[in-house]
């Protein structure tokens, strides 16, 4: 009774010394677990100009500080946006690519936390040793899963056995590897979020461009309706002089020429305005159908006139400038990841459980199985492996700060070109519209003169052929300022806000 006794209070001690140990052990491994190896991200020095080059006038506030409805005040255009941010496929497609960034950065995220699982398994062996020791999973032996022997022949015995556990596994981050995986991840999943917001102002810009582009498809159209029109006058004016006797044949033939060339031009007109309805379908995501325009004219759009900001605050607003830095705080991580690898690691994996030969006698007492076990793992020798990845880590990491740098500078060349082509198309087109005023009144002119015998034929065709090209020219460079405010828009950063 007292060596029972004192059999037990010895196995108390020694359980409660092995509870304290670990205990103690797992607090130590948590503390050490607060430090990871490897560079904290900094952002690498960019060039950050007082102004941008183009800019007439500094000021802090910006264009791209306007959501895309307050820019585009063309209600058919902002209907047409509208169902392309919820339709296109290419933006549907960004979307996708974010949930699963979102879950990859979820999964490894979840290698912090401990590992749990459950096993269950039952069976029945037939003994075919020499000894008459039953075989469990092709290893013989008379653990506490065997069966019951028999008679122990050559013939050999069935046993039926049980088992049934729940096991744990959890690697201690002791040097940070698991934690700079996670940060790694989240940078990619914050990147692919830029790169959504990217292509939602790509998509912006691109309707709004194609929009501009059919509306000057339509003037250039009544242009030459137009101008057939008046060709078509002008042949009245010539024909009826013939038919007096007081024009030749060469007056009314070179007439017709003029109106059958510029009548040439409506159906290729035509053509291109179903090719560019076709082209905005699809980026509705829709199939090729007439675009809507309810009435809007080229000449209506009035560019807005609004300063370009500060350049610094270009980086916080640009997505692909942030993407670019998500994907270097990510590559700047993998580097932690690769000195990591060089420490050991620390793995605790612990069971506990229940197994029996006989599903009888499953529930007793003596049944219980558990353990715990501290395993640590290291390399020795890799032959130059760990090495090279640390250097690979490190050269990628290299080239996502250039290509982060790279990206900067193109975003001001970006904004730079389009304020210094805002402001020499806005000079153009005043000048242009100026002519094509003159060329108006210069043609009118020319028909009096010709119809008071002022005048000759040679005259009218000139100045009607002047008319012509110009107004085409007039209607070109009002779409090219409307395309350069989009394009200011979208390289300073704007159009990504879908908040209405």
């Amino acid at each position: 009774m007292e060596s029972s006794c004192k059999s037990g209070i010895q196995c108390s001690g020694f359980r409660q010394r092995a509870r304290l140990w670990t205990l103690n052990f797992g607090l130590w491994a948590l503390l050490l677990g607060g430090c990871a190896v490897g560079p904290n991200y900094r952002r690498p020095p960019v060039i950050e100009p007082v102004a941008f080059r183009g800019e007439t006038r500094v000021a802090t506030n910006s264009l791209a500080e306007l959501p895309w409805w307050q820019v585009f005040h063309d209600d058919a255009l902002q209907n047409l946006i509208r169902v392309a941010l919820t339709n296109n496929y290419d933006v549907r497609i960004a979307v996708t690519r974010v949930e699963q960034a979102r879950a990859i950065a979820a999964e490894t995220r979840a290698q912090l936390f401990p590992q749990l699982n459950y096993t269950g398994l039952v069976g029945n062996t037939k003994n075919i040793g020499s000894s008459g020791t039953p075989l469990v999973n092709g290893v013989s032996g008379t653990s506490g899963i065997s069966g019951t022997s028999g008679s122990g022949n050559s013939s050999g015995s069935s046993a039926t056995f049980s088992l049934a556990d729940a096991n744990a596994s959890w690697e201690i981050d002791l040097f940070g590897r698991i934690r700079r995986l996670t940060e790694s991840a989240r940078a990619q999943f914050f990147a692919t979020e830029e790169a959504q917001r990217d292509v939602t102002a790509a998509l912006i810009a691109q309707v709004a461009q194609d929009y501009f582009q059919l509306l000057a498809l339509d003037r250039e159209l009544a242009i030459a309706k137009s101008t057939t029109n008046s060709y078509g006058q002008s042949l009245n004016i010539f024909n009826e002089r013939l038919r007096g006797g007081v024009a030749s044949r060469l007056e009314t033939a070179s007439a017709i020429a003029l109106l059958s060339s510029t009548a040439a031009t409506i159906p290729d007109l035509e053509r291109l305005i179903v090719l560019q309805e076709n082209q905005l379908s699809v980026l509705l995501g829709q199939s090729p159908q007439a675009i809507p325009r309810d009435g809007s004219r080229l000449e209506n759009q009035a560019p807005p006139d609004v300063p370009a900001g500060l350049p610094s605050a270009l980086l916080e607003r640009r997505p692909d400038i942030r993407e670019a830095e998500q994907l270097l705080r990510s590559a700047n991580a993998q580097v932690g990841v690769a000195t990591a690898n060089f420490f050991p690691q620390l793995t605790l994996t612990g069971l506990f459980g229940r197994v029996s030969p006989g599903l009888s006698v499953f529930t007793a007492g003596g049944a219980t199985a558990w353990s715990g076990i501290a395993n640590l793992t290291g390399p020795i020798f890799q032959g130059g492996r760990l090495r090279a990845q640390y250097r690979q880590a490190i050269a990628a990491r290299e080239q996502s700060a250039v290509q982060y740098q790279a990206t900067v500078l193109y975003a001001l060349q970006e904004v730079s070109n389009a304020l210094v082509a805002r402001e020499k198309f806005a000079e153009a087109r005043v000048q242009q519209t100026r002519a094509v005023e003159a060329y108006r009144e210069a043609a009118r002119i020319s028909i009096e003169r010709y119809r008071l015998g002022q005048s000759s034929y040679y005259e009218v065709l000139q100045e009607q052929q002047l008319l012509f090209p110009a107004e085409n020219a007039l209607a070109q460079t009002q779409f090219n300022q409307l395309v350069t405010i989009i394009q200011l828009y979208r390289a300073l950063g704007g159009g990504w806000q879908t908040g209405r």
